[in-house]
């Protein structure tokens, strides 16, 4: 369940994404999760600490999981 905000936002955040899909969808759970989207299309994950620290996977697979 996607609220109209995390949607929103989402949508800046991933409107340069190369797989917009993909870059929705984990966008939309992290958003969901953290109640915050960092600003722009890329970087600025100082703004929300929840969003910035979410990562998947371990050791040298291990990645940010959030766009």
């Amino acid at each position: 369940m996607h609220t109209a905000f995390c949607d929103e936002k989402c949508k800046v955040r991933c409107s340069k994404a190369g797989v917009q899909d993909r870059c929705l969808k984990y966008c939309g759970v992290c958003c969901e999760e953290c109640k915050c989207v960092p600003s722009g299309t890329y970087g600025n994950k100082d703004e929300c600490p929840c969003y910035r620290d979410k990562y998947t996977g371990e050791g040298k697979r291990r990645r940010p999981k959030c766009p």
